[in-house]
């Protein structure tokens, strides 16, 4: 457990210090802030596992930090709520909290969310880990797999032909990167391109079949004049 690091953010000094002292003997690595503020400028300069968020705060509430950390960050939030504050335990469910102890609580009932969204965060991690090593790529919703040669968008398999999947490969690698029609030619069918129309043509198949509305494409896209990219999601 000592790996962990745990940000307790709350404005009652004796709950951030009684947590901290308890967290600290189960072998957590421990921060501190008393609001949401100093809460989000520990997270940037910090490496953050897990965060225990109390709702009502001065300068930054918890909804708030909670609603801005998500922005970038995906390690697991448990906010401290007050009985009376039964909206905000909805609210902050639906903007990215993973769970919720309501006031007052035991050292045990908190350490039993913290564990349990551990198990979770660490699962996560290491399926990461696990695609970024194994030849599978992932942009939002978006994943190649080169070991099967299969894609799937949002859970569901698409049937693709070798060349758009050696096409998408490609984009996928270097996400945010512009290909020309010509580059793409040359890296997927190994010579010189005698046209490159048949890119346009091809680009048009992989946008029907991985795209939600492939006239608005979220995936891939065209940077007039230039090429083709996928766009950093």
């Amino acid at each position: 457990m000592e790996s962990y690091s745990v940000l307790i953010v709350e404005d009652d000094r004796e709950i951030l210090e009684g947590i901290g002292i308890y967290l600290k003997n189960q072998g957590y690595k421990v921060f501190k802030a008393s609001n949401g503020v100093e809460g989000l400028e520990i997270i940037e300069n910090e490496v953050i596992h897990l965060a225990i968020v109390d709702v009502m705060m001065p300068r930054m509430d918890g909804l708030t930090m909670t609603m801005k950390l998500r922005e970038r960050f995906e390690f697991p939030v448990i906010m401290l709520t007050a009985k009376s504050e039964e909206i905000d335990k909805v609210t902050g469910l639906n903007i990215g909290a993973d769970d919720y102890v309501t006031k007052p609580f035991t050292p045990m009932e908190l350490l039993a969310r913290i564990h349990s969204q551990l198990r979770r965060y660490s699962k996560y991690l290491n399926i990461l880990e696990k695609k970024e090593s194994d030849n599978v790529y992932v942009i939002g919703g978006l994943e190649l797999d080169e070991n099967t040669v299969q894609v799937m968008v949002d859970g569901e398999f698409v049937k693709v032909t070798p060349l758009e999947f050696k096409i998408l490969a490609l984009l996928m690698k270097s996400p945010g990167r512009v290909f020309s029609a010509e580059e793409i030619y040359e890296r997927v069918w190994n010579e010189r391109p005698v046209g490159t129309d048949t890119i346009m043509v091809h680009v048009r198949n992989i946008r029907e079949k991985i795209e939600v509305n492939p006239k608005d494409p979220k995936y891939l896209k065209v940077v007039w004049g230039v090429g083709y990219k996928i766009e950093k999601q």
